[in-house]
Formats: structure tokens, sequence, C-alpha cells
């Protein structure tokens, strides 16, 4: 049996070998990877927030001219480009970790969005919701520790 990130010399029907990578050595996740997806998170609210505001403003069904509407929706469109940014970022810290200690912390764009969403809309952070961000953010710490063993 090969071990992890050896590789081995499988033989094709046609007699010649070819060289197949096994496994990716495990590698430990890095703070820069952690520092990448927490501005994800940041960055993820604040396109879920412009979003919201955005919507606000979508057109209504008949308008003159509902594409035009949308693409001077600048709330929707900074939005949507926060998404933007947010994939590009989530894909540099991915490359420096393990997918199963980084990607769980994404969960804290839903404690940002709880936090923010009062200030900026008719939102309420009631105890239901605190317990859920509670929640949120101890299961992120757990994970956090798991990959530690």
């Amino acid at each position: 049996m090969a071990a992890s990130g050896s590789s081995v010399q499988p033989v094709v029907p046609s007699g010649a070998s070819v060289d197949v990578e096994v496994c990716a050595p495990r590698r430990a996740t890095s703070a820069l990877s952690i520092a990448l997806i927490l501005l994800c998170t940041i960055v993820g609210a604040a396109a879920q927030i412009l979003m919201r505001h955005g919507a606000d403003y979508l057109p209504v069904a008949g308008a003159d001219d509902p594409l035009l509407a949308l693409l001077t929706n600048w709330s929707l469109l900074g939005g949507y480009a926060c998404l933007a940014l947010n994939t590009g970022l989530l894909v540099l810290a991915l490359r420096g970790g393990q997918l199963s200690v980084l990607y769980p912390i994404i969960a804290l764009t839903y404690v940002w969005v709880a936090i923010l969403s009062p200030m900026f809309f008719e939102d309420s952070l009631n105890l239901p919701k605190i317990v859920g961000i509670g929640f949120i953010m101890g299961g992120v710490s757990l994970i956090g520790l798991g990959s530690k063993s």
C-alpha cells in the first residue's frame, strides 16, 4: 500500500506505466488562511446587507425599463461585487488549509448579519437570536479546537 503523498505506478492495458498522485499530504491550516476566511465573513455580511437594501429598490412589474433599474441599483450591484470579492478571498484562503477547518468559519457571516441588520433595517436582535449566535460561535470554536488534535 502506498503512503500518503507518494506516487504509484499502475499498469495500463498497453503495458505503459503512468504516475498517479495518491493523496496530497495533510497540512496545517495557516493563520493567513484563517484571517482570509474571517475577512470573507465580513465581506459576505456586507454583501447580504447591501443586497437586502437593494431589494427595497427593485423595479415593480410593468416598470418602464426594469433592466435599467436593475443596472443602476448600486446597493444590489455593490452586494454582487462583495460576493465576487468574497469568492476570490475564499479560493485564496482554501489554498492554505483544511476545508473542514476553514469552511465552518463561514457560519460567522450569520453572526455579523444578525448584529448589523438592526442597525440598517427594522430587524430586532432578540433572545432567541442571541442564543443562536452563541451556538454558532460555540460550534465554530469547537471545530477550531478539534482541528488541533
